[in-house]
């Protein structure tokens, strides 16, 4: 063989090799985190990554997504939000999946994933806002009936719970205070109805502020994320969630956005426990001390929080702190930024009293201020809050099914071309909110057979809905007159 052929089938075996890695600093998965008070078992430990020698020398080791994706992707579940009201709050803060005609029920759509066998359920406070009903849909098909357990519209968190069922997968949490820029990440959940979908990326910035600098420490990744993805987990190299995606770039299609971890699990108790979040509030806008400001302001200290503004009646002008002053410590722990006050601030419960040591005009002072409560910001105003802002009403006059029907005549059968034949009862009107709605029933179906029950009038309907026991799943015959064919659907009845 001549010698240029062999330096050409050399680099093409080089080559092939190196497309067929994917860099990333993988250690194997470790133990999940409890995400509440009562531990959870992990999941058992994965095998070792088999890596080839001459790969081992590099400072990277692959990582198999599908490994990962398997660790989590049984947890992630689609979350389905509907209300009745034409007046459903629209949160501005973050790009909503909705359906925007106002002649029709809002209706949203987003991902959570599920955090205990008690069937706890993390997503996006905006994924179900406003809604009526919100109902879980695991990756086996089954659908559930949520509660609305608590919410945090100041980072944009909800926690739901579904009834405690056996074989719940639980996604193990990890943590998000070691994440590195450029480290890889997979963001799963249902982007546009596409249903566990699994996209990979990088983090490519840490601690961005969008909406409220004193609270946002968004982790940034160009992991594909879509309307949809809402509420679903970012997932380290282990597998472990240390992120819940939230919020996408109008801009760009590669920049998305994911709410920490540890941020949320430090909220976790409050939301179980009483339903929202309480925060301490000190009344201040602030600024870190850099080079220029201390030089400008000859302030003495390297290290602070310069208190740019003092509202009026706050616990900060109540204490006595001034524009200028700069913020050294708070109950003894050193505040190196505006950033560490904010957050020890917001840590403390309202009602408590901080110590604030300032540094004021060469002099050091320590001023005592009773924290308040913490307002939500005007983006997550228009609800107080409460997990009871989720009505989940049922309506009795359209229940168990959600539907109202009435017979069919000969104009509706001209109307709708339907075949003479035909015998059913037509679909006049349905809830919303209601179980029907979510398979996707509509006014102008008609309806043939409920349970291979005929329903050939609105007696008969109601005869067959009398003997339907909640919670029972129930199987409807329907003829689409658009495209003249019969389907079957199965629809769950509420509990209760």
């Amino acid at each position: 063989m001549k010698r240029p052929t062999l330096f050409l089938v050399g680099l093409t075996a080089v080559v092939g090799f190196l497309l067929g890695l994917v860099f990333s600093g993988s250690r194997g998965f470790g133990d999940a985190r409890s995400a509440l008070a009562r531990p959870v078992a992990a999941p058992p430990p994965s095998q070792p990554l088999q890596v080839s020698s001459s790969a081992a020398t590099m400072a990277t080791v692959g990582v198999d997504f599908s490994v990962v994706a398997a660790r989590v992707n049984g947890a992630v579940v689609n979350i389905d939000a509907a209300s009745r009201g034409l007046d459903k709050p629209q949160s501005r803060r973050y790009q909503r999946d909705t359906l925007d005609d106002d002649a029709a029920a809002k209706e949203g759509s987003g991902s959570g994933f599920i955090i205990d066998r008690a069937g706890y359920i993390l997503t996006n406070h905006h994924v179900i806002e406003g809604a009526d009903r919100v109902t879980v849909t695991l990756g086996d098909g089954r659908s559930f009936r949520a509660s609305v357990v608590g919410v945090d519209p100041a980072i944009d968190v909800a926690l739901l719970q579904i009834p405690p069922t056996p074989g719940l997968p639980v996604a193990p949490i990890g943590t998000s205070d070691t994440l590195r820029v450029g480290e890889w990440v997979c963001a799963i959940g249902n982007p546009l109805g596409y249903v566990h979908s699994v996209t990979v990326g990088v983090v490519s910035f840490l601690d961005r502020k969008l909406f409220d600098p004193s609270l946002d420490a968004f982790i940034q990744t160009d992991a594909a994320i879509s309307f949809g993805n809402s509420g679903g987990p970012l997932v380290n190299t282990h597998g472990q969630v240390v992120g819940i995606t939230t919020a996408i770039s109008s801009q760009a299609p590669n920049i998305g956005f994911a709410i920490p971890i540890d941020q949320v699990m430090s909220v976790l108790a409050q939301l179980r426990d009483q339903g929202r979040v309480s925060r301490g509030f000190l009344g201040v806008d602030l600024t870190s001390a850099t080079a220029e400001l201390r030089k400008s302001l000859r302030l003495g200290p390297s290290k602070g929080a310069i208190i740019e503004d003092v509202a009026p009646d706050t616990p900060a002008d109540r204490a006595g702190l001034r524009v200028y002053d700069l913020v050294t410590a708070v109950d003894d722990q050193t505040i190196r930024s505006a950033e560490d006050l904010d957050r020890y601030v917001a840590a403390r419960a309202p009602g408590t009293v901080a110590r604030l040591t300032i540094w004021r005009q060469g002099a050091t002072h320590v001023l005592p201020a009773r924290l308040t409560e913490r307002p939500l910001p005007r983006s997550a105003a228009r609800n107080a809050g409460q997990a009871d802002a989720v009505r989940s009403v049922v309506n009795r006059e359209m229940a168990p099914l959600g539907l109202n029907v009435k017979d069919l005549d000969a104009r509706t059968i001209r109307r709708l071309n339907i075949p003479d034949s035909m015998v059913g009862v037509m679909i006049a009107d349905v809830d919303p909110a209601g179980p029907a709605q979510l398979v996707k029933i509509r006014p102008g179906h008609i309806l043939l057979e409920i349970n291979r029950h005929r329903v050939s009038s609105t007696a008969d309907y109601q005869n067959v809905i009398a003997s339907l026991r909640p919670g029972e799943t129930v199987a409807l015959l329907i003829y689409l007159s658009r495209t003249d064919q019969r389907v079957i659907r199965a629809v769950v009845l509420d509990p209760q």
